[in-house]
């Protein structure tokens, strides 16, 4: 608890130095409202797209779209690596495609998702899906791997069948790799979520930053900001939450 406050205090101390150094530069320094808007002025814009209830849309619909795209990609790549895992000689063949596939980059394969699937929904959660799979596949395989040989003859002795073994033995030692790879993904993810809107959609934080810096609205493109980052803080408390209680078990300390 004490760590926890701590941390906290921390953010909130980070928090006054930027607004304090923020405030100084709109004021003082006088920089111009369309280089840098004051908190005032953007906290009067949060509030009035928030009052419209325009800004609630965005959220939602950028977490719905990183909450799929990452389950998704939280599923494949557990998958992935426990039959990789399984068959070593398989992950041969396989390691060397999924890094190709991993080197390409994302912002050239947007538009084509677009292409392929359109402008809905699947275009941004496959390309979600495309940045979050291979930090989790990672996290994943070392886990699946790191299991000790002595689990498996426990196993053995108590007859446990492989669907058991997966869900008792297997899984729960890669737990805690997994949730790395999954924090690391849950970045990636949010970034993919923000990049697809910014190539279609109407919808999300990414749209709503394209339309401010279209129309020059720096204050609205700032909140647009400002809610990203809190999304991906929330994204990161959640999974803490969860990594808390099902590692629980091993008694580790997480922060």
């Amino acid at each position: 608890m004490s760590r926890r406050m701590t941390a906290w205090f921390d953010y909130a101390m980070a928090l006054c130095v930027i607004l304090i150094a923020w405030s100084i530069l709109t004021g003082p320094v006088a920089l111009p409202t369309y280089v840098l808007p004051s908190p005032l002025r953007t906290w009067n814009a949060l509030v009035g797209i928030a009052l419209t209830g325009e800004l609630w849309l965005h959220i939602s619909f950028t977490l719905r779209n990183i909450a799929f795209g990452l389950a998704l990609g939280c599923i494949a790549a557990t998958a992935l690596a426990y039959i990789l895992s399984l068959f070593p000689k398989l992950a041969v063949w396989v390691d060397g495609p999924l890094v190709i596939l991993q080197t390409a980059p994302k912002i050239a394969l947007a538009p084509l998702f677009v292409v392929w699937l359109g402008f809905g929904v699947m275009s941004k959660v496959l390309l979600i899906f495309s940045l979050a799979f291979f930090p989790i596949f990672v996290g994943a395989i070392a886990g699946f791997r790191s299991l000790d040989p002595k689990m498996k003859d426990l196993a053995k002795l108590l007859g446990l069948s492989s669907v058991q073994r997966f869900r008792q033995i297997e899984l729960p030692s890669a737990m805690p790799e997994i949730f790395v790879g999954l924090k690391v993904g849950a970045v990636q993810a949010l970034v993919g979520a923000v990049l697809a809107e910014w190539m279609a959609g109407k919808l999300g934080l990414g749209y709503l930053m394209t339309f401010a810096a279209a129309t020059y609205k720096t204050p609205l493109l700032f909140v647009s900001v400002l809610m990203t980052v809190l999304v991906g803080l929330l994204v990161h408390i959640v999974l803490t939450t969860f990594e808390t209680r099902l590692l629980s078990w091993k008694g580790a300390k997480i922060d």
